[in-house]
């Protein structure tokens, strides 16, 4: 197969990322598996947004302090100055954002964050904004979305990519040739037996890069999330309970229901505690309630949260719930320049897969979809200016595709690898 474009992966980035490229270029959009089982689909608590320019250095400090000082500000200074644009295409693309009575965008808080600055909806914001996202890309009729359909290998020669080789849902093997190529193709999360990820999210854009010598960076950096509902049973990905239950005044309690720390504080040290008050309690979870807000405000804001929390047994409006950290996003990744283009020629990597040091050493709360999208619009911005058709070497198009039948067995080398190189960095949650 051949396409000019190529887009590994279907979550906000990659979807906004085809929307931003030129209509007569052909772009095609391959997925693991469907395009709502990406992790884009599952942010509860909202993005992050710039007010106004009294908010700069407010909101420039606080993603800085998160990331222990270790992002990149220029990164860091892309993202903020160009929110208030990023939310200017959402809204035109058809993203309901919650609104106050005046019809202005209202704005939540949470962990870490010194202000309200968050747009939401409901608790399912990244819901809204990806299925819009996925509504406009189907309308194209240069986006074309083939689901089912498995990266196993990049086609590339000389440090420049020509495409990759794929698997599709009959298990035939081929390749797709493009004079682009962009790895959407998400996090780590399906390496973990807990984590709030989908579980095809195995970090295959970071076993590639790792197979081609690509530059990675942080890809130790693993955030834990510090609430996600506890469970006996082990199923296939934990349920989150929104940084933003907290930032509306929710409060954690340990065992003999007595408040222990201060619920806003960033992620990374939050975990900390809540892993410290389990080891003193000998309990594999603590307490959360959400005693404190308005039960209209719950109803009206969390109700996806109230309703699973229900089925598993729980009335938030007159109990705790029992909440565990979890494996939740992952700050490393491919390495990146200001316009998510990589080392390697005709490569570039956005959302989850990518590491443009936006997020440092631990992301801020609502960072994750206006990090994605800015730097998804950079790179289509990059292509548009520097497109060139290019030809795929005749040694690629004539590939022996029969060493890739073995997927079980190519699965678990790359999966391998990834932990391996993670752990030899020796800061793991392994």
């Amino acid at each position: 197969m051949k396409t000019d474009i190529l887009i590994i992966g279907s979550g906000c980035a990659g979807l906004y990322c085809a929307l931003n490229l030129p209509a007569e270029k052909k772009v095609k959009i391959i997925t693991k598996d469907t395009v709502e089982h990406s992790d884009s689909f599952l942010a509860q608590g909202g993005m992050c947004m710039l007010k106004d320019e009294s908010d700069y250095d407010s909101y420039f400090e606080d993603t800085m302090h998160a990331g222990h000082y270790e992002n990149n500000p220029e990164s860091v200074d892309i993202m903020i100055r160009n929110s208030q644009d990023t939310v200017k295409d959402l809204l035109f693309y058809g993203v309901e954002f919650q609104r106050e009575e005046d019809g202005s965008l209202s704005f939540t808080k949470e962990g870490g964050h010194s202000d309200k600055r968050i747009l939401f909806h409901a608790d399912i914001t990244g819901k809204e904004i990806t299925g819009k996202l996925w509504n406009q890309a189907r309308k194209r009729e240069n986006i074309e979305i083939v689901e089912h359909c498995t990266m196993l290998d990049l086609l590339c020669l000389d440090n420049t990519c020509y495409g990759t080789v794929v698997r599709d849902l009959e298990g035939e093997i081929q390749t797709i040739t493009a004079s682009e190529t962009i790895l959407a193709c998400g996090g780590i999360g399906g390496l973990y037996s807990h984590t709030t990820n989908f579980p095809q999210l195995t970090g295959d854009g970071i076993a590639v890069a790792l197979a081609h010598g690509i530059e990675l960076e942080h890809i130790n950096y693993i955030q834990i999330h510090p609430t996600t509902l506890y469970s006996k049973a082990k199923e296939e990905r934990r349920f989150l309970i929104s940084e933003s239950v907290r930032g509306e005044g929710a409060v954690l309690y340990n065992a003999k229901k007595e408040r222990f720390v201060d619920e806003l504080l960033p992620r990374d040290v939050l975990t900390a505690k809540i892993r410290e008050q389990m080891k003193k309690d000998d309990m594999p979870y603590v307490w959360l309630s959400m005693e404190h807000i308005p039960r209209e405000e719950i109803e009206s804001h969390f109700p996806n949260i109230v309703e699973h929390c229900r089925k598993m047994g729980y009335d938030v409006f007159h109990e705790c719930i029992p909440v565990v950290p979890a494996q939740h996003y992952f700050m490393g990744g491919i390495k990146v320049d200001m316009n998510s283009h990589t080392s390697m020629h005709r490569l570039y990597a956005i959302g989850e897969t990518a590491c443009n040091g936006v997020h440092g050493k631990n992301r801020l709360a609502s960072n994750s979809l206006l990090e994605s999208l800015v730097f998804a619009k950079r790179a289509a911005k990059r292509i548009c200016r520097s497109y060139e058709e290019m030809k795929a070497p005749e040694e690629l198009l004539n590939i022996d595709v029969n060493k890739y039948k073995d997927g079980e067995a190519l699965a678990k080398c790359y999966k391998d690898n990834v932990l391996n190189e993670i752990e030899r960095l020796n800061e793991a949650y392994v």
